[in-house]
């Protein structure tokens, strides 16, 4: 994995450039394809319905056959869920209503109010990497020292917070089926977030009241439940390995600069061609983070077109695996650190 220069210190004679630079070479990418766009949800949509009825047919034949089939389906749903991020980003579509009401549709098969969740995600790309303002739309992360300062009780919650089982298991049920229900982090944002969550909430209530009738409760609540956790599970972990990574960017003060936060604090998640298409290029998150405006179908045409955008940040699969045990960010080291390495630091 690359190691990111400081904002002052790029290496010109390597090809290194600020990030800021790059902005007039990305923006030639921005435009969405209103056609392609709406194959992509096509060629997602269809599929996913196609293998709920799987589910629902193999159920008969045997439970443990209708879980296996949820898998691919939660790798749709996650898709689904990157086609509503692309909405909420006016990347989509090119008219922003458009986007905004395509996003809304699929926040009822996604379990997740559009518009609460884009204004959370705005904050998201607004602020990462900026340790004065974390907290909203990101894994919560303490410096090595504010770990030490705190008490016994405190370092206990945070070590349970950052637990796998929590993170990638436990945690993603709980947002996507209970906390998205009820915006409490906008209690005074305004109307239009419990509009958002309720209408998404009476939205969902009536197609599982017209799928438990047609199918039956038993079939409907195995293949709900088996399907949005695991896609729940899978998208939680691609949104902890694009920033959570030994060298991502954390800066406070004037030290944090947006587009080096954007390009250097988000990583490049090589996967396999299939899992690329099944997640809808959301591994490219350095370059999404850096020009959100650049739908998700042209990302790999960007690193093709400029290759040295590839290599930064770059991660495989069995490389993002040993970054599931860092859970501080080392202040003096400039890294995320394990528990242990802060302990015998």
């Amino acid at each position: 994995m690359n190691k990111r220069p400081s904002a002052e210190t790029f290496d010109v004679d390597n090809g290194e450039k600020p990030a800021a630079d790059w902005m007039r070479t990305l923006a030639k990418y921005r435009d969405p394809h209103h056609g392609r766009s709406t194959l992509e949800i096509a060629w997602t949509l269809v599929p996913f319905i196609g293998l709920w009825l799987a589910a629902w047919f193999a159920f008969s034949l045997s439970p443990i056959i209708s879980v296996l089939i949820c898998v691919p389906a939660a790798f749709f749903l996650v898709r689904l869920f990157a086609i509503q991020h692309d909405c909420g980003h006016g990347a989509f579509f090119r008219h922003k209503k458009l986007n905004d009401w395509v996003g809304r549709a699929l926040g009822v098969l996604t379990l997740t109010p559009y518009d609460v969740w884009r204004q959370s995600h705005i904050l998201h790309h607004a602020s990462s990497g900026n340790l004065d303002n974390r907290g909203i739309g990101d894994i919560k992360t303490l410096t090595v020292k504010e770990f030490s300062e705190r008490g016994f009780w405190g370092r206990l919650q945070y070590r349970a917070y950052r637990n796998p089982l929590v993170l990638f298991v436990i945690g993603p049920v709980y947002i996507f089926m209970l906390d998205n229900r009820l915006p409490f982090q906008f209690f005074t944002a305004g109307a239009k977030y419990w509009v958002s969550a309720m209408g998404t909430n009476v939205a969902i209530a009536v197609i599982a009241a017209v799928l438990i009738y047609a199918m039956g409760l038993a079939e409907f609540f195995t293949i709900f439940f088996a399907t949005t956790a695991m896609a729940a599970a899978i998208g939680v972990w691609l949104f902890y390995i694009q920033h959570q990574f030994e060298e991502t960017v954390w800066e406070s003060g004037d030290e944090w600069q947006l587009h080096e936060a954007a390009l250097y604090g988000s990583s490049h998640y090589d996967l396999p061609p299939v899992i690329r298409w099944l997640t809808a290029n959301i591994g490219i998150h350095h370059v999404h983070h850096l020009y959100s405006r650049i739908p998700f179908y042209r990302l790999t045409q960007v690193l093709n077109d400029n290759p040295a955008l590839a290599d930064i940040r770059r991660l495989t699969f069995l490389e993002s695996l040993k970054c599931i045990n860092l859970q501080l960010w080392d202040e003096d080291k400039r890294r995320l650190v394990t528990f242990a390495e802060a302990r015998s630091a």
